[in-house]
């Protein structure tokens, strides 16, 4: 079931893809260059169609500019009371870095919350792999060993994508997984907004050996975006902060996941 899921995620990054560079694709000449049915291609572009990417029209599809993005996800702040401008991304990191033990490997994803967590993890010997191209420019204590797991540059976010990334992660198994994402439904569906980096985060989940810790501010909370990478019963953890919606927490917590919450004075 898990190679089936891979092969159609696969086919829809080349898809989109395609329609990246080219604005346009013709139905039948991508079902001969995939060795697919068109009617797996229109299939593949209905999905597009109902989440907002592309415009139909008989015998191909165009995108719709600025719909597909390669970072979708912006600084969230909040104002409060005070007028002090709250970074949630860096409040829910650095609870996230309490986590992490004395000689764990982690997997860290191509989210700025998740590698936000570096500078948090302080005189531990951990090895962090990860697909994200900006570790390169946060700082972190010489004890912490980075490794990239190259591929493909994904020039939006610098995060690495594709075969070789796969491959690299195949190979590996981690002790934690620190995964940020794009939102998680009421019902327990986590969702990012990039599609190239889909199978990524599910393979990281896979080999992962004990925890999986999810990173979402209290914004993601409750909001499904465009590609599932797993569900509730998947993972252990749920990092976020104390404005969440509480009555979706419980549901989590009563299913076992782990809920730790960064205070945020408001």
């Amino acid at each position: 079931m898990k190679n089936k899921r891979g092969i159609i995620i696969k086919r829809q990054q080349e898809l989109l893809q395609r329609l990246k560079s080219n604005k346009k694709i013709d139905v039948n000449i991508m079902a001969k260059k995939l060795h697919v049915s068109s009617l797996t291609i229109r299939r593949d572009l209905d999905l597009f169609e109902k989440q907002g990417f592309i415009r139909r029209y008989y015998g191909g599809a165009e995108i719709i500019e600025g719909t597909v993005s390669d970072d979708p996800t912006k600084t969230v702040s909040y104002t409060g009371s005070n007028d002090r401008t709250i970074d949630y991304r860096k409040i829910v990191a650095e609870k996230a870095a309490l986590l992490v033990e004395d000689g764990d490997t982690i997997f860290i994803n191509s989210s700025r919350t998740a590698l936000a967590m570096l500078p948090f993890i302080h005189r531990k010997n951990v090895i962090v792999i990860t697909n994200n191209g900006n570790v390169l420019s946060v700082p972190h204590d010489q004890s912490i060993s980075i490794i990239l797991t190259g591929g493909e540059i994904n020039t939006g976010k610098y995060s690495l994508v594709g075969d070789f990334a796969l491959s690299a992660i195949k190979k590996t198994q981690a002790d934690k997984c620190f995964i940020g994402v794009s939102g998680i439904s009421s019902d327990g569906q986590i969702s990012t907004a990039v599609l190239q980096e889909t199978m990524i985060n599910m393979l990281m989940i896979e080999h992962t050996k004990n925890d999986v810790v999810i990173l979402a501010d209290n914004t993601r909370i409750g909001k499904t975006n465009n590609f599932i990478i797993a569900d509730i019963h998947q993972i252990t953890h749920i990092v976020t902060d104390t404005l969440a919606d509480m009555q979706i927490l419980e549901k989590f917590s009563a299913e076992g996941v782990m809920i730790v919450q960064a205070k945020v004075n408001n």
